[in-house]
């Protein structure tokens, strides 16, 4: 029956599966049923990398009802071994010569790629330096209208951040790095500078400036400046003091958000999230909708951070445009991912796991469990705390129901629905839960009872953009097609 249901709806994704067969049923230590999915191509020998890479993410996010003496399921994604078959006994003897001719062809290969990549990155660079040298505030139609943005000198910015100093480094990641400067009016900044070979391009950056110097919204991080002289890349951005809100789930930022407090968070990212789908002009979608990506200030006011991605519906669009995929993975609309075609609706299912990421305080992806399948797996309304205590974050101690929990999880899985028809615009989404906020006892338009980012502990606040570890994949997501300029 789960072959066939599996076969069906991969003959559905047009994916060239021959034959499914399951292997190696045994009951593991912890008894646990394990067993091997063998999934075959069809008149082929091997899937190509995007059709492996579209197959996990299937089965990532299928969603199977076992019977009800099973609990659920996780999958684990094997490395696929796509390699040749060892040569017969009858050529052994020519191996060496083989293997050293193969390998010579091999490093003409890998010199000539060498080559083109050097010459690639080159042409890139140059393309960018004369991109940006045209792109002066005083010529007209080459640069956005700038709203309260300015743009820097690099000396302005060295001397804020005090020649770079590693005393104002206060984290940073693949893009490079972030310091604490203090400008001459006395405005505390943060500095984002990108580094060589970032995983920030021209092309964000520049998307990040534009958008952010046109939107303005006390839900969105603002944009003080900019700086790209002497080949530097430059983002001068609000200090926002208590970090991010993923931070604050994994306990790392001393700010300790109880259900209120997070039901304020998500009402203050989705108001964000409005603003760009419903009142910039054209509207926004920001396709990297994620806790790392939600800054907190003094009062746990939530600001939507990070541009890069983002991408501009345009007029006439009929609020879809069909673009490379690019989000982080266990955020992705898994609709998105398939057609190319990028809606509002995305960023909904975004925040819709967004939504049990803050209930959980569990990261979406980890070692093969999606948290949007396996709330959906247990999930019984019946059962006490709806079944979900052992996925509930347990800081939150909820040990009996709170005002709003169950309107809460049900708003959470409708943005995660398959179909993006089905799920609720933004707009729907900050009434509903303005609605659960009065259900806990919380009034909508009233700041943070919080005065304090300091938990009961002392530890002090990290900055937003430190990291002590290897940030989320974000960016481009593996697909066959390339994005229309």
């Amino acid at each position: 029956m789960l072959e066939q249901g599996l076969r069906d709806q991969f003959l559905q994704l047009e994916l060239p599966v021959d034959s499914i067969s399951i292997q190696k049923i045994i009951v593991d230590l912890y008894n646990y049923l394990e067993m091997s999915l063998g999934i075959f191509p069809f008149n082929k020998t091997y899937f190509s990398q995007v059709e492996v890479t579209t197959i996990g993410f299937f089965l990532s996010n299928h969603t199977y009802q076992p019977p009800p003496n099973f609990g659920p399921y996780r999958f684990l994604g094997q490395q696929y071994p796509n390699f040749n078959v060892a040569p017969s006994s009858k050529k052994s003897k020519n191996l060496p010569i083989i293997t050293v001719a193969a390998a010579g062809v091999l490093l003409l290969i890998l010199i000539c790629l060498c080559i083109l990549i050097i010459r690639k990155k080159r042409s890139t660079r140059l393309e960018e330096r004369q991109s940006f040298a045209s792109w002066e505030p005083k010529s007209s139609g080459s640069i956005p209208q700038l709203k309260g943005a300015r743009m820097f000198t690099f000396e302005e910015i060295k001397t804020c951040t005090n020649s770079f100093t590693e005393m104002n480094e206060i984290g940073g990641g693949g893009y490079g790095k972030v310091y604490r400067g203090t400008l001459g009016n006395g405005q505390l900044v943060a500095v984002k500078r990108a580094q060589e070979g970032s995983s920030q391009g021209s092309h964000e950056f520049r998307t990040e400036i534009e958008l952010l110097s046109r939107v303005h919204h006390k839900n969105l991080v603002s944009l003080v400046g900019f700086c790209f002289e002497e080949g530097e890349q430059m983002l001068i951005y609000e200090y926002v003091p208590n970090g991010t809100l993923k931070d604050s789930l994994l306990g790392k930022s001393g700010v300790r958000l109880d259900w209120k407090r997070r039901l304020h968070v998500a009402l203050g990212a989705a108001k964000g999230i409005v603003y760009l789908h419903e009142l910039a002009d054209p509207p926004i979608v920001h396709r990297d909708i994620k806790s790392s990506n939600i800054l907190l200030d003094e009062k746990l006011n939530a600001k939507v951070s990070d541009f890069g991605l983002s991408k501009s519906l345009g007029v006439g669009s009929r609020g879809q445009i069909t673009t490379q995929v690019k989000g982080t993975m266990g955020y992705l609309d898994p609709e998105y991912y398939m057609t190319q075609q990028l809606t509002d609706k995305s960023d909904v299912y975004s925040f819709g796991v967004l939504l049990l990421e803050l209930i959980t305080g569990k990261k979406p992806l980890e070692r093969g469990r999606y948290i949007v399948r396996e709330v959906k797996s247990l999930l019984d309304w019946s059962k006490d705390l709806y079944n979900l205590k052992n996925l509930l974050d347990p800081s939150l101690e909820l040990t009996t129901l709170v005002g709003g929990l169950k309107q809460y999880i049900s708003l959470a899985l409708r943005c995660v629905d398959e179909s993006s028809a089905e799920r609720p615009t933004m707009s729907a989404v900050v009434y509903e839960i303005e609605k659960i906020m009065r259900q806990a006892g919380v009034n909508p338009s009233s700041a943070s009872n919080s005065s304090s980012a300091v938990g009961s502990t002392g530890t002090p606040v990290r900055h937003p953009y430190e990291s002590d570890g290897p940030s989320d994949y974000s960016g481009d997501v593996a697909y066959p097609r390339i994005e229309p300029k």
